[in-house]
C-alpha cells in the first residue's frame, strides 16, 4: 500500500475545526523566511512569512487542536522561536519549537 500524500491544503481534520494561528519572527535583516512544522511535512515552500516595515516577519496558518512542532526558517537556517510553548526534540534529536493549540 502506498503512502497517499496530501498536498498541503489542509483538507483532512484530526478533532474538528482548525483555527488560525498566528506566528512572529524577529529577524530584520533576513531576507526570506518561513514556517516549517510537523504540519507541513518541515517544507520551507509551504507558509512563507510576510515581511513588515519594522523588520518583523508575520504568517497565519490553520492548525487543528493539538501540539505542533516547528522552526522558523530565516535564510534556510532552522531557528527557535523565543515566544514559543516550549522546546522539545525532533525525531533527528534537533532543538524545535512547541505550540499548543486549543
Amino acid at each position: 500500500m502506498g503512502n497517499n500524500q496530501h498536498n498541503g491544503n489542509g483538507r483532512y481534520s484530526a478533532k474538528g475545526m482548525a483555527k488560525p494561528v498566528n506566528f512572529l519572527c524577529i529577524a530584520p535583516d533576513a531576507h526570506e523566511v518561513s514556517v516549517i512544522g510537523d504540519f507541513n511535512d518541515w517544507n520551507g515552500d509551504a507558509h512563507a512569512m510576510n515581511r513588515q516595515f519594522d523588520g518583523s516577519w508575520i504568517t497565519q496558518i490553520e492548525l487543528n487542536h493539538g501540539h505542533h512542532r516547528y522552526q522558523f526558517l530565516i535564510d534556510g537556517r532552522p531557528s527557535l522561536d523565543p515566544s514559543a510553548n516550549g522546546v522539545v526534540r525532533n525525531e533527528k534529536n534537533q532543538r524545535v519549537s512547541l505550540i499548543a493549540v486549543s
